[in-house]
């Protein structure tokens, strides 16, 4: 069984282990002294009479409201009650798992107060594969994921609903049957469960690996494109990019080159008297290189996101206080989300451009719209005209959502960060990416079936099979749209990536 080490996850880890549900994590024992001491932090300040947010007040623009000692465990049941107030569909069974892993690590850094139980309680759910029916919208990214994280808590009661092999169920019914018990929840621990980025995070992470997986395939795609258009190699030759500085230009040139050599095809035209082709070929390690960057530097950001505490009020062991700061503002998490968005739209704005430029004949030499007898036959021109739909789509949903604030709570939450919708986002954006490619992968085979006898290289010829397995030759004008959406399935699960 893996062992959750909260603080050192890493992002390929949560992927690997999200693989292969359902998902039995055992908490590391050496964070146990840590959980238990600010449990005891929290019991103490629970029996006092000094106000703590959230412990024994009221929340929100409620803070100055004490909460009589009597009354205090009732609080935490309620406040999961009262935001149990999203809507729209669930979270996907993948997405949910993720904010069950992360919500049980943050936990166990050992600052938000809850007791050991409590997260044990988190990791019985995930390994018995109970799923908390979680409403997809409601939070505003900040005071935490509210609304989305009171539907996982209400789970944890017997509130709400679970979804367990398909089966959507009420928990109160449901648990009893997963050998689990409503949970009580003591001094701040609903507050503890609600308060926290953690459904935003799960939504962009998602996001994240997503879009790396577009992006190895649009270099597939691309490198196919340049073969197909007769393209060179040039412009990826590793001197150019040095001269840049520019990480990740130089690690996409890299995989270009690797992609082309070899080819059959660039051979037979390396001495043509084409002196530059244009820039959707030529400039792709500028163009990819920059999405990669900022990928990666949105990765970076959400795996420090997975490893940290966006609880409020903190509980500090070591000097006995529990501190009021604002650690649930996710505008970490919605500027992460933000650069997603602007990468995975150029993707495809570079690609949408190589589809259109290997159906024009005057700059790809190719016939027109990829056809063999056009006129007759329309080819793949609709299917250049549904790229340009995609990319307009994605160039639309890439506007910022992380400047959409609206103030809430009678203005005591007066600036928010969206970044539950700005990561949410990005699943539907990834998935026209991937319809945009499956295009580009078409166009790039059947321009490549045009340069026979020739071969491309070996590993272009390796992903030349894989789209004819989705989508023939194009001979004669047929339906094409059910072999995008087949395709469009295998690139984004990455069975194109090189």
């Amino acid at each position: 069984m893996p062992t959750l080490v909260p603080g050192k996850l890493r992002l390929d880890t949560l992927e690997a282990w999200l693989a292969d549900p359902p998902v039995r994590l055992e908490l590391d024992a050496a964070f146990g002294p840590g959980i238990e001491a600010a449990a005891a932090v929290v019991a103490r300040a629970a029996a006092g009479t000094a106000p703590v947010y959230g412990v024994n007040t009221g929340f929100g623009k409620l803070a100055r409201v004490r909460i009589a000692p009597a009354d205090v465990t009732e609080l935490q049941r309620r406040i999961v009650l009262s935001h149990m107030c999203g809507v729209g569909p669930p979270l996907d069974p993948t997405t949910t798992r993720l904010v069950l892993v992360l919500k049980a690590a943050s936990l166990a850094l050992g600052h938000s107060g809850v007791r050991p139980g409590t997260i044990a309680a988190l990791l019985r759910l995930l390994a018995a594969d109970g799923l908390p029916v979680i409403p997809s919208q409601g939070s505003v990214g900040a005071s935490g994921d509210l609304a989305p994280l009171a539907h996982l808590a209400g789970a944890l009661i017997g509130v709400g609903e679970v979804v367990h092999a398909g089966r959507r169920r009420p928990a109160a019914d449901l648990l009893p049957e997963l050998g689990l018990t409503p949970l009580p929840l003591g001094p701040k621990e609903g507050l503890a469960l609600l308060n926290g980025t953690q459904v935003s995070t799960a939504l962009a992470v998602g996001g994240f690996w997503k879009a790396r997986r577009l992006l190895d395939t649009a270099l597939v795609a691309g490198a196919m494109s340049v073969d197909a258009a007769l393209g060179s190699d040039v412009p990826f030759d590793p001197r150019i990019q040095a001269l840049r500085r520019q990480p990740g230009q130089a690690e996409v040139a890299d995989t270009l080159r690797r992609l082309l050599a070899g080819s059959q095809i660039r051979a037979s035209h390396a001495d043509c008297d084409r002196v530059q082709d244009p820039y959707s070929l030529r400039c792709q390690p500028q163009v990819m290189g920059a999405c990669l960057d900022l990928l990666l530097e949105a990765g970076a950001a959400l795996e420090r996101e997975c490893n940290g505490v966006s609880d409020n009020p903190l509980v500090f062991p070591d000097t006995n206080e529990i501190l009021s700061g604002g650690n649930f503002h996710a505008e970490p998490v919605a500027t992460a989300a933000d650069r997603i968005a602007l990468a995975m739209t150029e993707i495809g704005a570079i690609a949408e451009r190589r589809i259109a430029l290997l159906t024009d004949p005057t700059l790809s030499n190719l016939p027109p719209f990829l056809t063999p007898r056009p006129g007759l036959n329309s080819g793949l021109m609709i299917a250049q005209v549904t790229a340009a739909a995609l990319q307009a789509e994605l160039k639309h949903q890439a506007t910022p959502v992380c400047s959409e604030s609206l103030p809430t709570s009678a203005n005591q939450e007066d600036h928010v960060s969206m970044a539950a919708y700005a990561a949410r986002r990005l699943h539907p954006m990834a998935d026209n990416l991937a319809r945009l490619l499956a295009i580009e992968l078409i166009c790039a085979a059947q321009g490549i079936d045009f340069r026979r006898p020739l071969r491309s290289s070996e590993p272009l010829e390796r992903a030349h099979a894989l789209v004819r397995e989705a989508s023939p030759h194009l001979d004669d004008d047929r339906p094409l749209g059910a072999e995008i959406e087949a395709l469009a399935e295998r690139v984004l699960a990455g069975e194109l990536r090189p």
